[in-house]
């Protein structure tokens, strides 16, 4: 199986734990040619040669003039920059964008998990320029991801958001449901963030019931997913039906219906999504 648990999906950590050290601001940043990891929207720009895709190598190129650069590692010594790159900007010859989440999966698992911890990073650097309890400036925390208030002092430090994640079985079949958004033919499955006061499994029984109308039982958690749009983390789990008749709920979701191996929809999450490796495990590899 190509991700044997979800420890070993794009995104999370052990994908680069062979070639990437972390660095933290602060933290000295090793001489020689670094890599720079540009992120520009949804899309890593990259240089394409002969079909295969890297990220730029050498000192900072013309085209990112004046756009700052955050180290946060090294790959195989190499130290990484992230850099945010207006849509605007015209790319020189050779470079190329790609999405994150193509489905056709071109990119590299590493090169995708570090394109993704890039993104995170940045996302961090520019939702956190102003504090939010007196509205003063933010500067660095020394050997840290924090920022301190100039003004009144306080803390700040990155924002994860934990999402939950599950497939919902019943007698041979699966629980899917759609999103207007998605593209055409689309079903993933029941998905959604902690509300304040809840645990994990609090927030499965009441994302179910109020997207789908149907109760569940017997939750086993299965595995997680760092998911960097922008900073959530997917607890997954799977669960059991334990009663209701689906009632969609409008505002969340255009359909849901029970699935088993032989009406699974003609489109699904990519196989680099933990949904996917839910519904490949414990859907079509596990229901009877």
């Amino acid at each position: 199986m190509r991700y044997p648990e979800a420890v070993n999906l794009p995104f999370n950590g052990t994908i680069i734990q062979e070639g990437f050290r972390p660095l933290r601001p602060g933290d000295p940043v090793p001489a020689g040619p670094a890599l720079w990891v540009v992120v520009r929207g949804n899309d890593l720009v990259l240089v394409k040669e002969q079909g295969e895709f890297s990220f730029f190598e050498g000192d900072r190129p013309d085209w990112l003039e004046g756009m700052e650069g955050i180290c946060f590692g090294t790959w195989y010594g190499k130290p990484l920059f992230a850099v945010s790159l207006s849509r605007k900007k015209n790319l020189p010859a050779g470079l190329v964008t790609e999405p994150f989440n193509a489905m056709e999966e071109r990119l590299d698992d590493r090169l995708l998990t570090l394109g993704g911890l890039a993104s995170q990073v940045l996302s961090w650097d520019r939702h956190s320029a102003l504090c939010s309890r007196c509205g003063g400036s933010l500067e660095r925390i020394p050997l840290s991801w924090g920022k301190r208030c100039t003004g009144c002092g306080h803390e700040h430090f990155p924002h994860i958001h934990p999402c939950v994640i599950v497939l919902v079985r019943k007698n041979g079949e699966f629980l899917l449901g759609r999103k207007s958004a998605w593209p055409a033919g689309r079903y993933s499955l029941v998905a959604g963030f902690l509300d304040f006061g809840e645990s994990l499994e609090e927030c499965v029984h009441r994302e179910v019931l109020e997207e789908t109308g149907i109760r569940v039982t017997n939750l086993q958690y299965v595995g997680s997913q760092n998911w960097p749009f922008p900073s959530q983390l997917m607890a997954g789990f799977v669960a059991d039906y334990a009663g209701g008749e689906i009632a969609v709920d409008r505002e969340e979701l255009e359909d849901a219906r029970w699935f088993c191996r032989e009406t699974i929809p003609a489109s699904l999450p990519g196989k680099r999504s933990i949904a996917r490796w839910i519904i490949d495990t414990y859907g079509l590899e596990n229901v009877p």
